[in-house]
């Protein structure tokens, strides 16, 4: 008796759903018998049940005989059919959740790639790529493919046999590589064929336990095996093997340098994912060796470094930062863009003593917050070379003019003449730019701190850097000049604890030929507002640089490298702020 009100509670469950889903071809059935059982009724009513001496008109019908139609109830199954949207939808809804969790089921492998013990998962996405997880490093993401699917690569662990071996006998890391991508191959392979039966067998399975109809479980379990042909031909089409020139790396700052790897080399060694993924083990498998040795990080001779850096805003932790980068990353200049200061007073001026001991010479512009004591006080430092009003200098390699700010507004009053006087000052910095055009001398790189005045110098000079919006911007203008806008180095600055949350602390590393001085790369450097939690370092590439051909990857160097736990990744964009 207990078990009647669950089983009756079950049924209602069921019937709901098969409203969704199921064809009304019962209430297509049921609605001919009804007409007949009316027109039969109807007939009787007519006739006036004709019997002797009977009463004229309509009667009951007897027991046992026809019944007249009643009206159907809310919800009854004999109830007109539902629309063939609907029944669609819920066909795909079917499919949709059955194949995913199938996918998370059984859609999974492990295999052995080289000396390390790896997870492939296919995992549903909307924008698709491919995401390899390297305990402790971080994360590498690529923007491989365009389809609703993603493919996770965990690299699990070493395997000790297998690594043991490769410690003893050296000489095969040179073959390592092409094991590498054998076992890649064949994973993806089986991973394919994994992922075709969990899919067909988690949405036959759950249109089976929905429509309880094994012609209607068929055609969910087909329109699945449709719909990842679909997924795979899309992935197919879209297939971008130059996405490892631009990855995303998330996790330990100071290994991203050997990991990302030089600039030159990314552009004219690397062609096709699997070869990334054969050097990204490679080098895994010598940072789990006794040494935790990588690649080394090795300067290019042809390439030029400049640390790009703006709107410190009185932070202190900032110069730990910089000289940390400076280190890593072997910058030849540094290039601040303003907004050192917050108030421009004297009293603050001895924060900026720690410029002196960064490594490097420190280009400067002023910004709205620094005031013209700010900039007399720098002019004093020896490595420091203060811009303004066109002026242009040498250092480091390259050639840069830059001007400061036409406002000055430390209490973030909005600024006298406005966008009208950052133009107008920008119109002065691209006339000197064709100064220096034409007297021999051109220019490199452009400085100013509000973007509008940056925007001036378009077709003056091939790269000009600005800051302000506390966000980044890199955009192409129309007459050639690449814009770049950094984000905030200070994280916004002391004031930004005030703040729902800390801003996140921006850089950036630019990498120029030196025979040329174009830009060839940039690496944009993430840290995670206050305390520094998190790290991320993605690489990117001026279009023309991705059109190049570029032959395989040579073999690694070692080398030796620190390391320690990797950080998360923890994406967003902070406030812009004047």
């Amino acid at each position: 008796m207990v078990r009647v009100p669950f089983r009756a509670a079950a049924d209602r469950v069921r019937h709901r759903l098969s409203q969704l889903v199921r064809p009304a071809s019962r209430s297509r059935t049921a609605a001919p018998k009804a007409s007949r059982a009316t027109a039969r009724t109807g007939a009787t009513a007519r006739t006036g049940a004709t019997a002797p001496g009977g009463p004229r008109g309509p009667h009951p019908a007897a027991p046992g005989g026809p019944k007249a139609p009643h009206p159907a109830a809310p919800g009854d199954l004999a109830a007109p059919a539902r629309s063939p949207w609907l029944r669609a939808l819920g066909m795909l809804a079917v499919v949709v959740l059955g194949a995913w969790l199938g996918l998370l089921a059984v859609g999974s492998i492990r295999t052995p790639v080289g000396p390390m013990d790896t997870n492939m998962t296919l995992r549903p996405s909307l924008t698709g790529g491919s995401k390899i997880n390297v305990a402790p490093l971080g994360a590498l993401e690529l923007d491989s493919h365009i389809a609703p699917l993603r493919l996770d690569v965990d690299v699990d662990r070493l395997d000790p046999e297998r690594s043991q071996a490769l410690v003893d006998q050296p000489e095969r890391f040179s073959g390592l590589e092409d094991e590498v991508t054998r076992d890649v191959a064949a994973g993806t392979k089986e991973l394919a064929v994994r992922s075709c039966v969990a899919v067909i067998s988690g949405a036959t399975a759950l249109g089976l336990v929905v429509y309880r109809r094994p012609r209607r479980a068929l055609a969910a379990g087909g329109l699945a095996l449709t719909l990842l042909a679909a997924s795979g031909v899309s992935a197919y089409a879209t297939w971008n093997p130059k996405s490892v020139l631009e990855p995303k790396f998330s996790g330990l700052l100071s290994s991203a340098p050997s990991l990302v790897g030089d600039a030159r080399s990314i552009v004219t060694e690397f062609d096709i994912y699997q070869q990334e993924l054969a050097r990204l083990v490679t080098n895994v498998t010598k940072l789990y060796d006794a040494t935790s040795s990588l690649p080394v990080y090795q300067p290019d001779p042809g390439t030029i470094r400049a640390l790009h850096v703006s709107d410190i805003h009185l932070n202190p932790a900032a110069w730990h930062i910089i000289a940390s980068l400076v280190e890593q990353y072997e910058i030849d200049v540094i290039i601040d863009s303003g907004d050192t200061m917050d108030h421009g007073s004297a009293p603050e001026n001895g924060f900026l003593d720690p410029i002196r001991d960064l490594g490097a010479p420190y280009v400067w512009v002023r910004g709205n917050h620094d005031s013209t004591v700010t900039q007399d006080y720098l002019e004093k430092f020896r490595n420091v070379r203060v811009l303004d009003d066109g002026k242009a200098v040498n250092v480091g390699g390259l050639r840069i003019a830059g001007t400061g700010d036409a406002s000055f507004t430390p209490d973030r009053t909005a600024p006298v003449g406005g966008k009208a006087a950052a133009q107008l000052e920008g119109a002065r910095l691209a006339s000197a730019l064709r100064d220096q055009e034409r007297a021999g001398t051109p220019v490199d790189i452009a400085v100013a701190h509000d973007p509008n005045t940056a925007r001036a110098t378009d077709g003056t000079v091939p790269l000009v850097l600005s800051g302000h919006l506390h966000r980044r911007i890199n955009e192409q203008l129309k007459l050639g000049t690449r814009l770049k806008v950094e984000g905030s180095t200070g994280g916004g600055g002391l004031r930004a604890v005030q703040n729902e949350k800390p801003e996140k602390v921006h850089a950036s590393v630019l990498y120029l030929d030196r025979s040329t001085r174009r830009l060839q790369a940039w690496d944009e450097i993430t840290l995670g507002g206050l305390g520094l939690t998190t790290a991320e370092v993605s690489r990117h590439l001026p279009e023309e640089n991705l059109k190049k051909d570029s032959p395989g990857p040579p073999s690694p160097t070692p080398s030796s490298v620190s390391s320690s736990p990797s950080a998360t990744r923890s994406p967003g964009r902070p406030t812009p702020s004047p």
